[in-house]
């Protein structure tokens, strides 16, 4: 019998939730590693407990997969992102896993952001390896964005990068893709995935601030340097593959009605 199980990584991430929703969909047996010790109570998912950064318990959550998603990832402590998919990929080689796919960052070969320049590494380490692979790369996630306007609002104004343009993906949409993608074979690096619509930064601050009521100025701040000359360039976009169909409209209209 062919096997045709798939493994989630990041399970229990913003990411990683849609896509294991949507490969519980598809029928096919189903795995997520995660690693708390106490596993979910998740009819039709099979939880396991495995550790990216060390290795640990990746063996037995890998024995008689076929295709991983890999969304795990740690903004926090973004350099274990590097170790953490190595020992995926050695795991996963012992184990026979036919199909890794990745979920990447544009803009990550285009902007010297710390975080991104892990991201590409990851890339650059996937695309090296003995497995069958498929990578892509994503824009914003309106939660994201979301959280970050969070954060910023606590003080008197908003303060946005100037000259910085966005491209909210939808994670649900982006979260398909990816399960598309891991039912086909291995296809290499694929095109973009961005949201429908590219807005101004202070656009996006000023719909956010109206969303959710909170009376604050934006300020936009021009950011020195190759960072924010990369994101006036319009690094963080990409029009051409305006893919997705649900807009940050949609996503602050849904936000206000929870």
């Amino acid at each position: 019998m062919k096997n045709d199980t798939i493994m989630v990584t990041g399970a229990t991430g913003m990411l990683g939730r849609e896509v294991l929703e949507r490969v519980r969909r598809t029928g096919r047996p189903v795995r997520a590693l995660t690693r708390g010790t106490a596993l979910p109570d998740d009819a039709g998912v099979d939880w396991y407990t495995g550790d990216l950064t060390t290795g640990a318990g990746l063996d037995e959550a890998l024995a008689g997969v076929r295709t991983v998603i890999h969304c795990a990832s740690d903004i926090r402590h973004f350099k274990n992102d590097v170790p953490g998919l190595r020992h995926l990929l050695e795991a996963g080689k012992r184990a026979g896993v036919e199909h890794v796919v990745n979920i990447s960052i544009v803009g990550v070969d285009r902007i010297p952001y710390p975080y991104f320049r892990v991201k590409l590494e990851c890339e650059r380490l996937l695309a090296s390896s003995d497995t069958g692979w498929t990578n892509l790369r994503a824009t914003q996630f309106p939660a994201l964005l979301d959280l970050a306007f969070g954060a910023l609002s606590k003080l008197p104004v908003v303060l946005v990068p100037s000259g910085t343009d966005c491209q909210p993906a939808d994670a649900g949409e982006v979260a398909d893709r990816l399960v598309e993608l891991a039912l086909g074979a291995p296809a290499g690096r694929v095109p973009d995935f961005a949201g429908p619509t590219v807005y101004p930064a202070t656009r996006l601050a000023k719909d956010w601030l109206h969303a959710t009521g909170k009376r604050r100025a934006v300020l936009p701040v021009r950011i020195p340097g190759r960072i924010g000359a990369a994101w006036r360039a319009g690094h963080l976009t990409t029009p051409g593959h305006a893919l997705g169909r649900r807009t940050w409209e949609e996503y602050l209209a849904k936000r206000v009605a929870r």
